[in-house]
């Protein structure tokens, strides 16, 4: 299986938007309240806040690439710690389009994601995932990740019955 990992650029912003908007709204759309994914779709992945990420330092994204074409993205944070975890980064998001899924693509992905500059040196990958999400929390689990804690998502228009999270952890090399 050819996976590749194309870290994308400010050049890529519209490109990354539409895939991230693409990605997301097909796996989450009944996640979410009347006017709720219209208003998350432009806070997480409207064009100011692509643009916002791309440039930041502590923001990157990867576009997962598949038999040439671009079928998911992840975003990673340098910038995040949770209590008792030193020295970490975040999985913000992981995404792959749902008629991908189950294809191995999410574990091929990882495994070369871990290779990336920003985990050098550091000690822990932090992740959240909705804790009635129990497929994604087996993958994560498969991966390594052992939960750490319980959090809430503070986001108006997200149904309220999905609102709890596990907080999950991954010691890395």
């Amino acid at each position: 299986m050819k996976i590749k990992l194309k870290k994308a650029s400010i050049k890529d912003q519209s490109e990354l938007a539409a895939l991230c908007v693409e990605s997301y709204s097909q796996t989450y759309h009944d996640h979410w309240e009347e006017g709720g994914l219209v208003w998350y779709l432009e806070r997480e992945f409207g064009a100011q806040r692509i643009a916002l990420d791309l440039s930041s330092n502590n923001i990157t994204y990867y576009f997962i690439e598949f038999q040439g074409e671009q079928i998911g993205f992840i975003k990673i944070s340098t910038s995040f710690s949770i209590s008792g975890i030193e020295n970490a980064i975040e999985l913000d998001k992981f995404y792959i389009l749902p008629q991908y899924i189950g294809l191995g693509i999410g574990n091929s992905a990882f495994e070369i994601l871990l290779k990336a500059p920003q985990f050098q040196g550091k000690e822990s990958l932090i992740l959240s995932v909705i804790d009635t999400n129990v497929k994604a929390i087996r993958f994560y689990e498969k991966l390594g990740f052992y939960f750490h804690s319980k959090t809430r998502l503070n986001l108006p228009y997200f149904k309220e019955e999905l609102k709890g999270m596990h907080r999950m952890v991954k010691a890395l090399d």
